[in-house]
């Protein structure tokens, strides 16, 4: 499961002292966020009768020292066979300039380690340079691309423009870090908050904010066999300060819900010293 593309994390942004930025950037609000996560539907194909967890999303930062985002994603899967517990948890950091992003994803089932991918990612002149550390090391080039909240402040930046279809792509280090996806993205019209909202009590002060509905198709750029069928698609509501909330991720033969529980909002980060 690619849980981590909803981890929008590490903004391309201005250097650490330039005098103004490159181009608006969103007031991204520096937070945790936690989600119940629950079975949606699953096919009989799929195997799959129960899915609960946990997910865990925490964006820190600043435009002068770069983001970190913490991510961890808990899942206890029941199968017509058994019972899984699977847990992933990544950090990443992207640097002011947007131009590395370095990330570390570690993989867990029934509490046993099963997987680390750690590497780098580097812009370069003629695409991506992706530097992987574990499971061994290896080089490889890629397309050129987008870190994962560069595409975030994007999509902002056309939802405030009232642009509705796009199409961009994406790298965010996730299974073996080998691959950019792209992404076709739908912006629904901006809505008010609801108080009845059932994530309201979470989001507390800002329950009456506006958001825009988002859905998002990851498509795989290495797939030869011609067939334009997604991935996976995630849909959730975006607020303008960057937060995401009511996730549903569709993985074709099953999807699950990702419902806003608790939100901590973190000081914002003080503006960058000019020249």
């Amino acid at each position: 499961m690619r849980a981590t593309r909803l981890a929008f994390h590490a903004v391309l942004l201005p250097t650490l002292f330039s005098m103004a930025p490159a181009f608006a950037v969103p007031a991204l609000q520096a937070h945790r966020a936690v989600y119940d996560l629950t079975l949606s539907k699953a096919s009989d194909r799929s195997g799959i009768t129960g899915i609960s967890g946990r997910m865990v999303y925490e964006f820190n930062g600043s435009p002068c020292e770069g983001y970190t985002v913490k991510f961890r994603f808990v899942t206890q899967i029941v199968t017509n066979d058994n019972t899984r517990l699977t847990d992933q948890q990544t950090t990443t950091f992207e640097d002011a300039e947007g131009k590395t992003f370095s990330f570390v994803t570690k993989s867990f089932v029934d509490q046993n380690l099963d997987k680390e991918v750690k590497g780098t990612a580097t812009k370069e002149a003629k695409g991506l340079k992706v530097d992987i550390d574990k499971p061994e090391k290896n080089s490889l080039e890629l397309a050129a691309t987008q870190f994962p909240t560069q595409h975030l402040v994007e999509l902002i930046g056309k939802a405030e423009k009232g642009e509705n279809f796009y199409e961009t792509n994406l790298f965010d280090g996730s299974e073996d870090a080998n691959k950019v996806m792209t992404t076709t993205v739908i912006v629904g019209k901006k809505a008010d908050g609801d108080k009845a909202d059932p994530e309201a009590p979470a989001l507390a002060k800002l329950a009456g904010d506006k958001y825009w509905p988002v859905d998002i198709a990851y498509f795989d750029d290495t797939d030869k066999t011609g067939e334009e069928v997604p991935e996976y698609r995630i849909s959730f509501k975006l607020h303008e300060n960057g937060i995401t909330r009511d996730l549903t991720m569709d993985y074709g033969e099953f999807s699950m819900t990702g419902k806003l529980v608790n939100l901590s909002l973190f000081d914002q980060s003080k503006p960058c010293p000019v020249k």
